[in-house]
């Protein structure tokens, strides 16, 4: 059973600091596309950094570079995104998201956590 667990979202201050897990079960992580998306009630979701677990491959959305960075714990089967100098504009609820191989299958399927909710606010 393929499982992605979110967890650190919290109500910050603007300039603070928050880093979200997301620990994974039940697929290949090694070989997993990982990413983190957000989305801000009455916007569209938005996707705020990748890595690709093959290739080490990273890429983040411009409002975010240089503040905030994603990184993978391939012993925990955990990807982080830590997020520093946190503005308003970046409340939303964070999803992490998996294209991956379930274990026993040679099909890559999607599939997305429940979201933590993070909240910049003054």
């Amino acid at each position: 059973q393929v499982q992605l667990l979110e967890s650190g979202g919290a109500l910050v201050q603007p300039g603070g600091s928050l880093r979200l897990s997301c620990v994974t079960s039940g697929f290949t992580f090694s070989t997993a596309l990982m990413r983190w998306f957000r989305q801000a009630p009455g916007k569209e979701r938005e996707l705020v950094a990748a890595i690709s677990m093959d290739n080490g491959t990273i890429s983040y959305i411009d409002s975010v570079k240089g503040r905030f960075t994603i990184s993978t714990d391939s012993a925990k089967n955990t990807v982080y995104l830590q997020m520093n100098s946190l503005k308003p504009e970046d409340t939303a609820v964070y999803h992490c998201y998996a294209d991956a191989f379930p274990f026993g299958s040679t099909f890559r399927v999607r599939y997305r956590g429940q979201g933590t909710q993070v909240t910049v606010t003054s």
